[in-house]
């Protein structure tokens, strides 16, 4: 697909600090960007370094003139834990878009504390089924190591074809990018494993 040819592709991702979001949002950029299309981005970080809420922003082709995503306007939400993907779902989804989360539970303070209900995978397919949005739920039974549930939803983004004009190549490229050594061979056997 051409640069001319794309109209913008907002993504929006989230999850808890400590799990990832930020490698999984590079590497989404680098792929876009391997594919030849502009992209723009911008993370937040909020108490990443406490386990809060870490969310960015990206926008690939099209006239985008800031790296931020409008609510409700993401036709991509990805999330790592799955409070944290009710919550982009609701606020950030376009109808007719896409989620993908791995399904991890990082209990937020609300529900720790009794003053507010678990979320359940069911939930999650619920709301995703009454705003038209497509779910993905990731979760693999033997993930070698639980910091690469970021690479087992970039490997389900790879095998639907959800980012327009990036193909499993960019993807690997951008994990090469990123990693290296044994990290980088352990998270491409994986990748390959899951996006095939």
């Amino acid at each position: 697909m051409s640069e001319g040819a794309m109209e913008r592709f907002d993504v929006f991702l989230i999850g808890v600090g400590g799990q990832g979001i930020g490698l999984l949002s590079e590497a989404l950029l680098r792929a876009a960007d391997a594919a030849g299309l502009t992209v723009r981005g911008v993370d937040t970080h909020g108490l990443a370094q406490r386990g809060g809420v870490v969310s960015s922003h990206l926008r690939i082709g099209g006239a985008a003139h800031s790296p931020m995503v409008s609510k409700g306007r993401a036709q991509l939400v990805v999330a790592l834990e799955r409070h944290e993907a009710l919550r982009g779902l609701t606020e950030w989804a376009a109808p007719g878009g896409a989620l993908v989360y791995y399904d991890a539970v990082w209990q937020p303070l609300g529900v720790r504390l009794g003053q507010a209900a678990a979320v359940e995978a069911e939930t999650v397919d619920a709301e995703c089924a009454r705003r038209n949005v497509t779910c993905a739920r990731v979760c693999v039974d033997d993930l070698p190591d639980t910091r690469m549930q970021n690479v087992a939803v970039l490997a389900e983004i790879a095998r639907r074809e959800l980012l327009p004009g990036v193909a499993r190549v960019h993807y690997r490229q951008a994990l090469g990018d990123l990693l290296g050594g044994a990290a980088l061979e352990a998270n491409l056997a994986l990748f390959d494993r899951l996006a095939t």
